[in-house]
């Protein structure tokens, strides 16, 4: 490579086609990233060199690039196409719902894609340079498809003001790193905990199944409510929870629980609690010993046993089928 010789590089937005004005390499027993200055210039340099280029337009040159210099009476246009064949290779821009990566260099760039690739995560932008408002907007509109993806991942990057105002307004998050395990393992964690408060939602959102038995000798008020002692056999009980028998004869729902005189919403396998059951009538609906069931909707009760029942108990499998074959025998389209 010589002074005077015409070079093509990659740049932000376009390849970059210049002229070396000087080539400068490390004096003997430094190396070329000595912070002081300690080089001597040369008019050409052979293969296996560390050397730094001084050129006329590099302010946007991209970290990673291949550099070619284009041999005399050759065109460029042969060498400005093999650069853009590596970025369209590695840059991703798509309208798919996918994070969005930008990363400080071409090299990390490949990396990092890669690797998301294997792990089946999508990407809808895939770049090298700081993370702009443009990308925060990009991740919102991912975000209102797949609130999973709506992220922004930056690699050894900054966070343009206008960008991190941006994020804050809607509220999207931008996970930033400079080891790429680290931002690797970031994104996961965050949406390993994305994915549980999903779950949790969820659960919340549904009546989960609980038995529980009328303890002999505890009844405080036999109607309007109703107030008797319980204990809860398996599963859990809560505000709310409508209750059915054993024989699928609905008794009433549970207004209040209060477990030595305090209220408490919910109440879960062995414990021992009173409870306040509007429409149920002591000796004419509810009678001392007493199995009695949360009637969980069909809907429910079918979510539970198929997609969430990971995520449920033992014993709360165990009540659902049971309260499954209470069902059955009242009510034959009970599909669950």
């Amino acid at each position: 490579m010589n002074v005077g010789d015409r070079i093509v590089l990659g740049g932000k937005g376009e390849p970059i086609l210049t002229t070396i004005r000087a080539i400068l390499v490390p004096k003997p027993l430094d190396e070329i990233r000595d912070p002081r200055d300690k080089f001597s210039t040369v008019q050409s340099v052979g293969a296996a060199s560390g050397i730094k280029i001084a050129a006329p337009n590099l302010e946007n040159a991209l970290a990673g690039s291949s550099l070619y210099a284009i041999p005399d009476k050759e065109s460029p246009e042969t060498y400005v196409d093999m650069i853009k064949e590596e970025f369209e290779r590695l840059i991703i821009h798509t309208d798919k719902d996918g994070v969005i990566l930008k990363t400080d260099t071409l090299g990390a760039l490949e990396a990092i894609t890669e690797s998301l690739r294997k792990a089946g995560t999508p990407i809808r932008i895939a770049d090298v340079g700081d993370i702009s408002k443009r990308e925060v907007i990009e991740a919102e509109v991912v975000k209102g498809k797949n609130r999973l993806l709506g992220v922004v991942l930056g690699f050894n990057v900054k966070i343009l003001p206008d960008a991190e105002e941006e994020a804050r307004k809607r509220t999207v998050p931008i996970i930033i790193a400079e080891i790429i395990y680290d931002l690797l393992d970031k994104y996961s964690k965050w949406l390993e905990a994305e994915r549980y408060a999903d779950l949790k939602a969820e659960l919340e959102s549904h009546i989960r199944p609980g038995k529980i038995r009328v303890l002999p000798g505890l009844i405080f008020r036999r109607s309007k409510p109703a107030i008797f002692g319980v204990e809860v056999l398996a599963g859990r009980i809560g505000q709310k929870y409508p209750l059915i028998n054993g024989d699928g004869k609905r008794i009433g729902e549970i207004m209040r629980i209060q477990d030595r005189g305090r209220d408490v919403s919910e109440a879960t396998s062995g414990i021992q609690v009173a409870v306040s059951v509007d429409k149920a009538v002591i000796h004419r609906n509810v009678f001392e010993g007493d199995i009695l069931y949360v009637a969980v909707p069909e809907r429910s009760a079918k979510l539970l046993l198929t997609r969430l029942r990971d995520h449920i108990s033992p014993e709360e499998v165990e009540v659902l089928r049971e309260l499954t074959e209470i069902m059955r025998r009242v009510n034959p389209f009970w599909n669950v």
